[in-house]
């Protein structure tokens, strides 16, 4: 056999071998190049899911909130930020996060679940639209929810009690899988906590609607938790309800009648309400005028004062309509009883006259409702009987 022949023959039994043992490859090498393949496949539909960076769509104009603003971007993508600087980017199903996300912004990840509810005056917003089996975990125990549809995830195991803000139940809160834990301003008073949380890679969110200069300010977030859960139409129209009711309030005429509103603390002061609180507001908007001009520090965002009862005696003798908060003590349920806390109260026009009325216990509760705190006390001025009988909020002490 000549060279050439020899050097032909040679690279056709090479050839033969190569095709022999691609074709006699193992089941397994198969399924690893099947592997590899869908590997690749999968990366490359999640880069399609993923833009390279947030694309500015619009944002929403609020009517009377100040401390968040909510953004929305290209692909569903949407920024919830709040007043302390805290940033929350909420992704929608089945999409991942941006590329280029700063290391500040939290990233959460619909469908939202697992809360840890603490800010108590959010319950009502979550229930009103309707994604109370977001909450996995609460602050508070069965017995400190007035809000039924709570009391009935407890009852039910849907949603267990899991320590209140400074002593949360930790090993509960993660054998749970918590992916968010929703505070009030209280949690300054405990910043260790958020530091444990975080720790352990739970982030905390603020919320600052007690921090609203306006009552429907704190309504209004619930067009925050909207926007967090995907429900923007629902909380837009929850929100407009108690708008309504306001402008109806607004269109009757003013009485200007005075209003203290006010509880009788264990050690004998009266806690009232500063100036710069909702609540005054709340009786401003019902067509009254808080007895107390230019009570408290408006800068220190503090809510209530404590005085001394002859100083109480002195400012509030006079006023119109006497308001009893019952949401801190549990209330009182007649004229008799109020003096027994404290007979200096005799002497005031509103208790000579009968016009003394208490809170229910879950106004603080039933943060969706204050629409309709504010007809009430502007029903209690009209001395309209027939609208008095249908009070929500607010009952004449006999």
């Amino acid at each position: 056999m000549n060279r050439r022949k020899k050097a032909t023959f040679f690279y056709i039994l090479l050839l033969t071998g190569l095709l022999g043992l691609w074709g006699c490859s193992s089941p397994d090498s198969a399924s690893t190049l099947s592997s590899e393949t869908e590997i690749v496949e999968a990366e490359s539909s999640e880069s399609e899911n993923r833009p390279s960076s947030l694309v500015y769509e619009s944002s929403i104009e609020l009517q009377y909130a100040e401390q968040f603003s909510i953004d929305y971007y290209e692909g569903g993508y949407t920024m919830l930020t709040l007043s302390g600087g805290s940033r929350f980017l909420v992704i929608p199903e089945g999409k991942t996060d941006p590329e280029g996300v700063e290391a500040d912004v939290v990233v959460l990840q619909r469908p939202i679940k697992n809360l840890y509810l603490v800010a108590s005056s959010t319950m009502d917003m979550f229930n009103s639209l309707d994604a109370l089996d977001a909450i996995r975990l609460s602050g508070q125990p069965e017995d400190g929810w007035y809000i039924e549809a709570a009391k009935e995830a407890m009852v039910s195991g849907d949603m267990l009690y899991a320590g209140k803000y400074n002593k949360p139940d930790y090993e509960l809160i993660l054998s749970q899988g918590c992916t968010l834990a929703i505070e009030n301003m209280m949690i300054s008073h405990a910043p260790e906590v958020i530091e444990k949380l975080e720790g352990f890679g739970i982030p905390v969110m603020i919320e600052y609607s007690s921090y609203e200069s306006h009552p429907l300010g704190r309504v209004e977030w619930v067009k925050f938790f909207g926007a967090l859960l995907g429900k923007e139409e629902l909380a837009e129209r929850v929100f407009d309800e108690q708008v309504e009711i306001l402008n109806r309030v607004k269109a009757d005429e003013k009485t200007e009648k005075t209003v203290a509103f006010f509880y009788i603390t264990s050690n004998g002061m009266a806690q009232v309400r500063n100036t710069s609180d909702y609540v005054p507001k709340m009786i401003e908007l019902a067509g009254g005028k808080y007895i107390f001009d230019e009570l408290g520090d408006e800068n220190t965002k503090r809510s209530t004062t404590n005085m001394q009862m002859e100083e109480f005696y002195h400012s509030a003798k006079d006023a119109d309509y006497l308001i009893y908060n019952s949401s801190i003590d549990g209330g009182v349920h007649s004229i008799g009883e109020l003096l027994e806390k404290c007979d200096l109260l005799e002497d005031f026009k509103a208790v000579q006259e009968g016009k003394v009325w208490c809170t229910t216990n879950d106004m603080y509760q039933q943060s969706m409702s204050i629409g309709y705190m504010i007809e009430d006390i502007h029903n209690m001025m009209s001395e309209d009987e027939g609208k008095q009988e249908d009070m929500r909020y607010l009952f004449r002490l006999e």
